[in-house]
């Protein structure tokens, strides 16, 4: 088959990057609708999907971006380069917003979003390029076996006792040894070193869906595949987590089947939809955002320095938006989310203009 652009792929990537900005910036971080915070240990909020969506459409570009050179040892001398440069490029993009405003190395975070999708990406696509399709569902499945004996069988050290508390499970023990720089909650960090195999496992997911959708067959059958992929992982993740609770936290085998099977859905649907149907109008922020999705992503922490730090007198920017709103009887959760919504709409002026000048940035 030849690999064609999905614009479905884009218009989900674009929608996740608009949702991740959105609930990174809300009008005021006091009154935010429940589902448009991470859930506070166990359980499952819509902002709780959009990092592993993310890894998961990671995933799925690798399966399409690499396809062609899966089978010649020449060509993929070159990949392999140009991934590594790839990931650098994107982790040290990271470490740049981390840095950001004061640039104080002594107390600087190594991890973060854009951290996790650089070794998530630099190994998924390893893995990709030295394994078959079946050799990835194994070692999928031994990463989440393997986790779940190491996080709900071993004690952790200086306890005693088999621990998923915050700061006291052997995810976070492993990084207060190994993890250099400040941790995100102080004692522990959702981005740490332990927490970042699962991840590879739900890229990995990504990575099998895409050779769904790259199989020679009809474009329905290839929906019902994906569509079927994704209830009986969020199905089979439903039950793990009687045993091993869905948490983001920890990204947890649970939470790894269960927005992997979401994931699956969601795309089958997009993929019916713009791709099949060629409906896409609805579709089109999505699209834009997509087209330069680490673009976007950069810009709202840029922007989020003048909009969230920069005041007028006493209060920044948004607290006068959210104040303005609430004075015309809008209710404080509404008035964040509207606020957030409209920082949102401004970064996408940039990548609206980038998108019309066909200018695309990839690191």
């Amino acid at each position: 088959m030849e690999n064609k652009r999905l614009l479905s792929l884009d218009a989900f990537r674009g929608f996740t990057v608009a949702a991740m900005l959105m609930v990174n910036f809300p009008g005021d971080g006091n009154h935010v609708f429940f589902t448009l915070k991470h859930s506070k240990w166990n359980g499952l909020s819509f902002t709780d999907l959009i990092a592993p969506f993310f890894l998961f459409i990671v995933g799925v570009s690798i399966s399409f971006a690499f396809a062609s050179v899966v089978n010649d040892r020449l060509a993929k001398r070159r990949v392999y380069k140009k991934i590594i440069f790839r990931s650098l490029k994107i982790f040290a993009v990271g470490m740049f917003l981390n840095l950001m405003p004061s640039f104080n190395l002594s107390d600087v975070r190594w991890t973060g979003t854009l951290h996790r999708i650089a070794i998530v990406y630099l190994v998924s696509a390893f893995i990709f390029l030295a394994t078959q399709w079946k050799q990835q569902i194994f070692i999928a499945l031994a990463i989440l076996v393997g986790y779940w004996v190491v996080i709900l069988g071993i004690p952790t050290p200086g306890y005693g006792a088999v621990i998923m508390e915050p700061g006291k499970n052997m995810a976070a023990w492993i990084d207060s040894l190994y993890l250099p720089g400040k941790m995100w909650q102080g004692t522990w960090d959702p981005e740490g070193i332990l927490s970042t195999f699962p991840a590879v496992a739900t890229c990995l997911a990504g990575i099998l869906a895409g050779k769904l959708l790259q199989i020679d067959c009809p474009e329905n059958l290839k929906i019902n595949y994906l569509m079927s992929m994704g209830v009986m992982l969020s199905m089979v993740g439903y039950f793990v987590g009687l045993a091993f609770p869905v948490n983001e936290n920890l990204w947890t085998s649970s939470f790894v089947l269960v927005t992997a099977g979401f994931a699956c859905l969601v795309l089958s649907v997009m993929y019916f939809r713009i791709d099949i149907l060629k409906k896409s109008s609805a579709s089109w922020v999505g699209i834009v955002f997509g087209s330069n999705a680490i673009i976007a992503y950069v810009l709202g922490d840029i922007f989020a320095l003048f909009f969230f730090g920069v005041g007028i007198g006493d209060h920044p920017l948004n607290e006068y938006a959210v104040n303005a709103l609430v004075l015309i009887s809008i209710p404080p959760a509404l008035a964040s989310l509207m606020v957030a919504l409209s920082f949102v709409s401004i970064v996408f002026l940039p990548v609206y203009f980038l998108y019309k000048k066909k200018i695309f940035i990839k690191l």
